[in-house]
């Protein structure tokens, strides 16, 4: 519980708490996009 407050109630654990979320999106939206483009590049090809 000490451990939660201080993520949350400091400037370097609210940092954190966002560069963790960034990165998580960031990854979704990585996945997505190559999805995407494999998508794109399989119709292409026929």
């Amino acid at each position: 519980m000490e451990a939660w407050k201080l993520l949350v109630g400091s400037d370097i654990g609210l940092l954190s708490l966002f560069t963790i979320g960034f990165v998580i999106v960031m990854g979704f939206y990585f996945v997505a996009y190559a999805k995407r483009k494999a998508e794109e590049d399989a119709r292409n090809a026929k």
